[in-house]
């Protein structure tokens, strides 16, 4: 684990508020880029925009994500942690500034790709340094963080957006306004963190995009992608469809519903990764994909059926299994991994991630107009078990699963 390396430039906080401090800038950065969400049905009816447009921003802030993850992953291992981190604080707040302003799709989506970038930039950077700064015991906490965070903090983003959408003044600037101060805040914090790497020649070549494998650690990966394929793919449908499905499937146009019904598949996902905490990770991924394949199909059921109770509760039940096998997985590759390998192999797990979820968003916002949701969501279903099924064949191949 990398420590401080510079412990003498000025004052800088001890290590476990730092990693108070890093652990909670994460979680802002991916807590804003949830807060868009419940305003999509307003976007829809004040402004025009039409299912498609919401799918397409979908997959134009999944694909941002995903190139910021292939050319900025391991810039912090050159730069540091620190400034690169801050440099996801700024991304962040330019967003939520863009957001204030919508109305039309365009800004809709400049502003959504700016949050892909902070999003991208902040998961192997500000995973990184979470990873540098975590206390030793439990040894698991890391990699619940890292694994649940984003799949956590963004529906958490949405459920405050949509209260104050429901009861706050100026629906369309409030959310956007409060938390690019809190995200200004934590920006000063970073800077009185230690930094944990030291900075070293290299920071323009490492913007090439590469793809980080470490050496015997393929199998691994690969187990751990499909888990967070089946996984991300099915939360990257509810962000673009959770406004469709709400109002023309589940019966209510509230915005704060809507916010429910799209936090409801990952809202638990950290309850998943600490109840799993303790098993072998070759355990946790087999039980949470098994568990997230039989609440996909619930999911379908009840959709099917317009029933919102039994909807959000199998949502609920897919959301802990999901994080029982993305930490899971991530348990498993970060094992062995060196502090030189991390921000690379954070890069690489969340580029499949979110390349996962936004190739399957891209097709859907292409049929979205001209095929019913609850059909594009059968094709989700589908996926979900073919991938749930690769990531268990593969986990179960694998002589490596090491219990952390």
């Amino acid at each position: 684990m990398s420590r401080p390396t510079s412990p003498r430039a000025g004052w800088r906080l001890p290590s476990t508020p730092a990693f108070v401090v890093i652990s909670g800038a994460l979680v802002m950065v991916f807590l804003a880029s949830g807060t868009p969400v419940p305003l999509y049905n307003t976007f829809r009816v004040e402004d025009g925009i039409t299912n498609s447009g919401l799918a397409i921003t979908t997959v134009i802030y999944l694909a941002t994500t995903a190139l910021a993850l292939l050319t900025t992953g391991r810039l912090s291992n050159h730069l540091g942690r620190r400034p690169v981190a801050f440099g996801a604080i700024l991304f962040a707040i330019a967003g939520c500034l863009l957001m204030m302003n919508v109305h039309g799709l365009g800004v809709l989506i400049t502003g959504r790709a700016l949050q892909g970038i902070a999003c991208g930039v902040a998961s192997s950077a500000l995973g990184s340094y979470v990873i540098d700064t975590a206390p030793p015991r439990p040894r698991w906490l890391p990699a619940v963080i890292t694994s649940n965070a984003p799949p956590f903090a963004i529906p958490v983003g949405a459920l405050i957006s949509g209260e104050l959408v429901e009861v706050g003044p100026a629906p369309r600037l409030l959310v956007f306004a409060v938390l690019a101060v809190v995200l200004a805040v934590f920006g000063l914090l970073l800077w009185a963190c230690p930094e944990t790497v030291k900075p070293h020649p290299g920071a323009m070549r490492s913007l090439r995009p590469r793809i980080h494998v470490p050496h015997g650690e393929g199998r691994l990966l690969f187990a751990a992608g499909a888990a967070f394929v089946a996984t991300w793919s099915l939360s990257g449908f509810y962000q673009a469809f959770s406004p469709v499905l709400t109002v023309d499937y589940l019966g209510t146009s509230s915005a704060l519903v809507i916010a429910v019904v799209f936090a409801s598949i990952v809202i638990l996902s950290p309850i998943g990764g600490v109840l799993t905490g303790r098993l072998r990770t070759a355990r946790a991924v087999r039980l949470g994909l098994g568990a997230f394949v039989v609440a996909t199909a619930a999911i379908l059921l009840s959709l099917h059926a317009g029933a919102i109770v039994p909807f959000l509760i199998a949502s609920l039940v897919a959301s802990v299994a999901q994080g029982a096998a993305n930490s899971g997985g991530m348990r498993a590759v970060l094992a062995h991994s060196r502090p030189q390998d991390r921000s690379g192999l954070l890069a690489t797990i969340y580029l499949i991630s979110y390349a996962g979820a936004a190739a399957p968003g891209l097709l859907a916002g292409r049929l979205a107009n001209s095929m019913p949701v609850d059909q594009i969501a059968l094709g989700y279903g589908a996926l979900v078990l073919v991938a749930s099924a690769a990531g268990i064949v593969a986990i179960r191949s694998s002589s490596a699963a090491p219990r952390r």
